[in-house]
Formats: structure tokens, C-alpha cells, sequence
């Protein structure tokens, strides 16, 4: 199926590695013209050559910076059809400091990014994901700073789907389960704390934890014209990890 993303604009925070990554590497294979950034500048330029897309150093909690880069992409691309939030500050566990970083990166950087997209989008009829996790939607290991911010990126995103609707743009969530890939946070607990990472693979009646291209695939579906009438939701993707029902 043509997922009708050829010559679309598409920004994506993060996207030197992980779900980020994968993103990138799907909406360039469906013709998309891709524009990431990441906070290493190394990681940048060798994610700039593998990849073949645009890369940007900066912090995403720096929101000046943030909307700077939007600006110039929309400038540099001609417009921008689809904005995937993707950052976050794992700040896993209590405490002031992972409040602030959960805060600033996870929640703000979405809303931040969101506000310095959402006049190019309205021009385009674009549409927005922002990842958000399982943690966000059960009490889990993570349910501090991380899972509490990651259920407010849902609810805020469902109000921009809400108050954007009538103007064509597109807002969802997706909602990765556990993720594993070369140093991301579980190959770090695998190694770290290998009982809590048992425990993990032991919840998931799969027997493992989700690939970094099978997110990607759920975001890119959301992103593509062809979801015209899909907006406000939250895709869980976790292989049956939780147990929760969506009514």
C-alpha cells in the first residue's frame, strides 16, 4: 500500500538511534524528505551519513533552539507535513532532579515542538506523533517522573487533536512497550540489573521485548494521509505486555 508520504516534510526529534532511528529510516523508505535532530553532534553527522537525511545538534529542552529548528527546516524544506516527538530523559526513579528532567524534555519539548510546528501544519493538513510509553498508562517500575509525564504527553496531545481537528491536523500517540536495541535503556538493565530485566521478558507473553523498526512501523502508519481519520489516539504497541483494556 502507498502510504502516500513521498515528498512529505517530516521532523523527528532523536533520531540518531533507537525508535528515533528506526522512524527516520522507514519514512525515508517511503520517500518522505526527513529532517532529525539529536543532542551529540558526532552521533549527528554519523547518523547524517548512514542515513542520508538532515541532521541538527541541539538539546530539545532548549526550546529557542527547538523552535529555531523547526523554523529553518520549514524554511529549508518548503513546509512541514508530519512532526514526530520522540526525545525522552528516561529519568527513571524519584526525585527533583528526574521531575525536572521528565518535565523539560519528555513533556515540554513535545509541547514546544508542537507549538513551533502546528502553523506549518495547518498550512499542510500535517499531522503529529508523539511517543508516550506503557508507563504512562499502568503503574509500573518507571511510574514516577517518566510514567507521569508520559500520560501527560498523551492528554495533551488528545487536546491538540481536539482543538486542531477542524483545521485538518492530525494529532496521536504511540505508546512503545519495552524496547530493546543496541544502548538503549534495557540492554543497560540487561547488563545492570539482570533480575529486574527477567522480570520484564517474564511479563510479556511474546517471550521478548519490541524492535525499534515495529514502533516505527506504528508511527509511520499514524503519520501517512492514509490514517485521515485517525486522530486523538493513543496506539499501544506491546506485544499484550499490559493488561489494561481501552474502552
Amino acid at each position: 500500500m502507498d502510504l502516500q508520504l513521498t515528498g512529505k516534510v517530516a521532523l523527528v526529534t532523536g533520531g540518531t538511534k533507537g525508535i528515533g532511528r528506526a522512524v527516520v529510516e522507514v519514512l525515508l523508505a517511503e520517500g518522505a524528505r526527513v529532517a532529525f535532530c539529536a543532542r551529540t553532534a558526532l552521533e549527528v553527522e554519523k547518523a547524517e551519513d548512514e542515513l542520508g537525511a538532515t541532521g541538527t545538534a541541539l538539546d530539545v529542552a532548549d526550546g529557542d533552539a527547538l523552535a529555531a529548528w523547526v523554523a529553518t527546516s520549514a524554511e529549508r524544506f518548503g513546509g512541514v507535513d508530519v512532526v514526530v516527538a520522540n526525545v525522552s530523559a528516561l529519568a527513571i526513579g524519584p526525585g527533583e532532579d528526574n521531575w525536572k528532567a521528565s518535565f523539560e524534555v519528555d513533556l515540554m519539548h513535545t509541547v514546544r515542538l508542537c507549538e513551533a510546528a502546528l502553523p506549518h501544519l495547518t498550512t499542510s493538513g500535517g499531522s503529529i506523533v508523539a511517543i508516550s510509553s506503557v508507563s504512562g498508562r499502568e503503574i509500573d517500575f518507571a511510574k514516577d517522573a517518566y510514567g507521569t509525564m508520559k500520560a501527560a504527553v498523551v492528554h495533551y496531545i488528545a487536546g491538540i487533536a481536539f482543538e486542531h481537528a477542524a483545521a485538518g491536523v492530525r494529532a496521536n500517540c504511540v505508546s512503545p512497550g519495552n524496547t530493546y536495541f543496541p544502548g538503549g535503556v534495557w540492554e543497560g538493565i540487561e547488563g545492570g540489573n539482570p533480575e529486574l530485566f527477567a522480570t520484564a521478558m517474564g511479563l510479556n507473553p511474546t517471550g521478548r521485548m519490541a524492535l525499534p523498526a515495529e514502533i516505527a512501523y506504528a508511527v509511520t502508519m499514524l503519520a501517512s494521509p492514509r490514517a485521515s481519520f485517525i486522530t486523538g489516539t493513543n496506539l499501544v504497541v506491546d506485544g499484550a505486555l499490559t493488561r489494561g483494556v481501552q474502552l
